[in-house]
């Protein structure tokens, strides 16, 4: 058998059922062009023969993929719980292999960052052809946030039985296939694609950085993380508004989910690059190929492997969620989760609510002005929270922006109580809310991909991943009975989970900054 960092385990299967989802695909294309002197606009057109043809082929197409990517069960059943774990020596320097993996995981972030941005320039147009209201119209978000936190939750478990690599490349098949949303003729195909694309979306994210933090060396892994979060999520969101404003004016909201297509193609074509993680190898009793992806990464020679470590460690306990809340993990992993919850309800919450309650303040012709300008603080705050979370502390940093968060809407909750009307101070509010929220996604990830063990990485990564779209879920439901059209009380209620949060995670986490991961659970032993 070949080296299975890089290569697949059935590649032939693998190719052809690329191909079989692609076909499917563009088996759309004709009917979304003979719309054209229509603007585009299919709603109610029957479905024809190639567009039939075309979702039996995606399916197929799919599960023939899966087969070449998925490794043999029963070998990995007989190698499991390997005691030699294999790594990168940790303080090598970064080498042109890592840059390139970093730019590679850069672009899968920005490729998947932009499917749930892009809802928010599709929903006006998709009203109008559809005929439907605003809040039939917020159903389609609701079922997409929904997706990614299940998604990350079924990924994350991908990742820690299958791989990695795997898992990623999965993702991006589903890019693939759902570009058809662009092409139903119905909002309720939409909202069934909607649903599956929000799943690939909301598993791709963590286990990119679950990635990473096995394949880079210890010293540059925390930095570069958070700057895979923070750019990766501000290019992406740049990417979908561009697309928006260059696309949809010639070929309607549509072609924005067609987007999949290409941006799902890049990803898979990108694919030579993003090895297997050799932690994730060696785990599973595959020694060989752990040393062959780590001899490209440690830039040696087969017979000159002083850069390699190999060392032998305990045997890991079964993979599950209920390794994540016992021992040393079960506090850390509360925190996290309550800082995921608790940054859902401020984004997809708190600030999706703010222009209303700025207009009723009586600020409604200057609220989208202020909260602009107060936005373009944000991406030079992601710059901070890198320089912090690498020179300063990762767990000190994670803590100061949970509170300053904390702190951003209780002064909104102070504006409230004494009906303050002044542009000023809201602007500095509105600045470092968006900071502070900032910075914590863009560390939340990073850290739980730091934190946990190898086969509970992928699975915690999820989970945290997921808690931050439950919170998204959970405001939107909040929002219904109206819970954000009371500024203050709804900043005293996520003020409540972000301190929660906060207390957690000082309790029970620790600065990962240099620790190699192989240390981390020593780290945990000696903190409680």
């Amino acid at each position: 058998m070949k080296s299975q960092g890089i290569n697949f385990y059935h590649p032939f299967a693998f190719w052809l059922g690329c191909i079989g989802i692609t076909l499917g695909v563009l088996a759309h294309i004709p009917m979304f062009i003979h719309a054209s002197h229509m603007n585009y606009q299919m709603v109610g057109m029957p479905m024809d023969s190639n567009m039939l043809v075309g979702m039996g082929l995606i399916p197929l197409g799919l599960v023939l993929a899966v087969y070449g990517l998925m490794p043999r069960l029963d070998q990995l059943r007989s190698n499991d719980n390997s005691r030699l774990h294999f790594h990168v020596a940790d303080q090598l320097p970064l080498n042109k292999e890592h840059w390139t993996l970093v730019m590679v995981l850069m672009a899968a972030v920005i490729v998947d960052v932009m499917k749930p941005a892009t809802l928010g320039f599709v929903m006006p147009g998709m009203k109008d052809e559809y005929g439907i209201s605003s809040k039939e119209a917020g159903v389609l978000a609701l079922v997409a946030l929904t997706g990614t936190t299940i998604g990350s939750v079924i990924w994350g478990l991908m990742a820690d039985l299958f791989g990695r690599r795997a898992a990623i490349l999965l993702s991006a098949l589903m890019f693939i296939g759902t570009a058809i949303c662009g092409a139903m003729p119905s909002f309720e195909w939409n909202l069934v694609m909607c649903f599956l694309m929000g799943m690939s979306a909301g598993g791709l994210l963590p286990i990119t950085f679950t990635l990473m933090a096995e394949t880079i060396p210890a010293a540059h892994r925390g930095w570069l993380l958070v700057a895979l979060g923070g750019f990766g999520t501000a290019a992406g969101y740049l990417v979908a508004s561009g697309s928006a404003a260059v696309l949809e004016p010639l070929f309607s909201w549509r072609i924005l989910w067609m987007l999949g297509l290409p941006t799902g193609l890049l990803v898979i074509f990108l694919n030579r690059y993003i090895p297997e993680s050799p932690r994730y190898l060696a785990s599973k009793g595959l020694t060989s190929e752990a040393r062959l992806v780590l001899q490209r990464f440690s830039a040696v020679q087969a017979q000159d492997q002083s850069s390699i470590v190999v060392e032998e460690q305990p045997a890991a306990p079964k993979a599950g969620f209920k390794q994540l809340l016992e021992g040393h993990y079960a506090g850390i992993t509360l925190g996290l989760v309550a800082a995921g919850v608790a940054w859902g309800l401020v984004n997809f919450g708190f600030m999706l609510w703010l222009p209303t309650n700025l207009g009723e303040m009586g600020l409604a012709g200057q609220a989208s002005a202020i909260i602009t300008k107060s936005a373009f603080f944000a991406l030079p705050g992601v710059a901070v929270v890198i320089w912090l979370y690498h020179s300063w502390s990762s767990i000190k940093t994670l803590l100061l922006f949970i509170l300053l968060t904390a702190l951003s809407l209780l002064s909104f909750c102070i504006f409230d109580w004494l009906d303050s009307r002044s542009v000023t101070l809201l602007s500095v509010s509105i600045a470092l809310l968006l900071v502070s929220s900032s910075g914590v996604i863009a560390m939340l990830i990073p850290y739980a991909a730091e934190i946990y063990p190898v086969h509970l990485r992928g699975t915690g990564s999820g989970i945290v991943a997921a808690s931050s779209k439950f919170g998204g879920i959970l405001g939107a439901l909040l929002g219904v009975i109206g819970l954000f059209d009371q500024m203050a009380w709804s900043g005293l209620v996520i003020m409540a989970a972000l301190v929660m949060a906060a207390f957690l995670l000082q309790r029970h986490g620790i600065d990962t900054r240099g620790i190699r991961l192989e240390d981390m659970h020593a780290a945990l032993e000696k903190k409680s």
